[in-house]
């Protein structure tokens, strides 16, 4: 089943929301017309005599890469949606344009003095990757609250211990030594490589300190990222992602993997952005709770829900009982509000192209999700797809093909808000 559908007067004032079958016959008698198709809304065309609107419990199970969203009427769990951040893209985009900008002042001002002390950051700052995170979170609440009647918000507060996570018997004192206690980084790496090659076994040869997920695809140099390899090894996986450097060899690269430990990137994101959404979210003036990680836990055991996300954002904070009335929730991907960047570059960083600062063309802007109707031609036939706009009229269109339609055949659907 559908996602319930939020429903506003003539006023645009939220009301409750209503079944799918209730705003089709709302759509087909003529009573609403759609407001918004994502998420789906309607406005009813007539003023209704006062109802009386039942408050709603908006639920946040907050993550590194998805947040998932519930609305929950009492017990029952009438919409949900997960949210998929773009935290690793602006990472890289942001380490790309570090990278670009370093290579230029060499090229052009060699012999300019430093100058990396002169900024200062303001107290709670986030890294942007980070406060993207809590900027889209914060836009959607206040988008449901648009459409529908929130009184409450209750998110899931919870903390990682990043040590716990990699040696669950730490106790005491050694949260204070760390893992390199008595070590330096390549005698370590040496010792728990066992002084082999990680890749290839072989022993007795001058060995190259290894990053497992190279830097230039968002690794670290956490020693859990790191390992040791031979000059020839090293140089065959080069940049690579494990994953796709010992495709054909899954049991060493499950081994290697295994060996190394997980990652504590996702652990250490939600950890420096929790009380960040926090405090954001009591800027709403709504009665907002928390819960931890364990609760969630609890509750979805106890009554037996499947594992996902937006069914643990319904299991967040005090639940007594649960009645799910959707099945299929809204998946929201972030994609951004395009580029700033008006000189485009090459891979080697050189500038190549201009860009124009102009972003709608002909009432259209890239991202806008249109339908296409063409009448004639190799593609005759009705389209729905997004746009990429250009200042000529010819647009491209993804839909199950991609093509170029002139924009006298395109009515907007659903205009570009940064959100797939």
């Amino acid at each position: 089943m559908s996602n319930f559908v939020f429903v506003l007067d003539t006023d645009r004032r939220p009301l409750n929301l209503t079944h799918p079958a209730g705003a089709r016959h709302l759509l087909n008698t003529g009573k609403a017309a759609v407001f918004r198709r994502y998420p789906f809304t309607i406005i009813l065309k007539e003023a209704c005599p006062d109802v009386p609107v039942q408050d709603l419990e908006l639920k946040l199970d907050p993550g590194s890469k998805v947040t998932s969203i519930a609305i929950k009427q009492g017990n029952k769990v009438i919409f949900g949606a997960e949210l998929q951040h773009r935290g690793q893209q602006i990472k890289n985009a942001l380490l790309s344009r570090r990278q670009l900008r370093q290579t230029r002042r060499n090229r052009k001002t060699r012999y300019r003095q430093a100058r990396f002390l002169n900024r200062t950051r303001p107290d709670g700052w986030l890294a942007p990757s980070l406060q993207h995170r809590v900027d889209t979170i914060l836009t959607w609440v206040n988008r449901l609250r648009r459409f529908a009647p929130i009184s409450s918000i209750t998110q899931e507060l919870v903390r990682f211990d990043p040590q716990l996570m990699q040696n669950p018997e730490i106790s005491g004192v050694q949260y204070q030594q760390g893992e390199l206690q008595g070590y330096e980084v390549r005698e370590y790496l040496l010792e728990k490589w066992n002084r082999r090659c990680a890749y290839c076994s072989i022993e007795n040869v001058p060995f190259e300190i290894e990053h497992i997920q190279p830097k230039s695809r968002g690794g670290s140099d956490r020693v859990s990222n790191l390992t040791i390899a031979c000059h020839a090894c090293n140089q065959s996986k080069g940049n690579q992602d494990i994953r796709d450097f010992l495709f054909c060899k899954p049991d060493l690269l499950n081994r290697i993997l295994k060996q190394a430990k997980s990652p504590l990137k996702d652990a250490a994101a939600v950890n420096s952005t929790r009380w960040a959404l926090f405090h954001a979210l009591k800027e709403t003036n709504l009665l907002v709770t928390t819960g931890t990680g364990g609760q969630t836990k609890f509750n979805r055991t106890r009554l037996d829900m499947p594992k996902s996300h937006w069914l643990d954002a319904a299991c967040v904070g005090q639940v007594e009982s649960l009645e799910v009335l959707t099945s299929n929730p809204l998946l929201i991907t972030a994609k951004g509000h395009g580029t700033r960047q008006m000189c485009g570059t090459d891979k080697f960083g050189f500038p190549n192209r201009h860009r124009t600062n102009q972003k709608s063309w002909f009432g259209f802007q890239t991202g806008d999700l249109v339908r296409a109707v063409v009448a004639s031609g190799k593609f005759a036939r009705r389209w729905v797809g997004r746009i990429s706009v250009r200042s000529r009229p010819s647009f491209k269109l993804a839909s199950s093909k991609i093509f170029d339609v002139h924009p006298k055949y395109l009515q907007v659907i659903h205009r570009a808000d940064g959100y797939s």
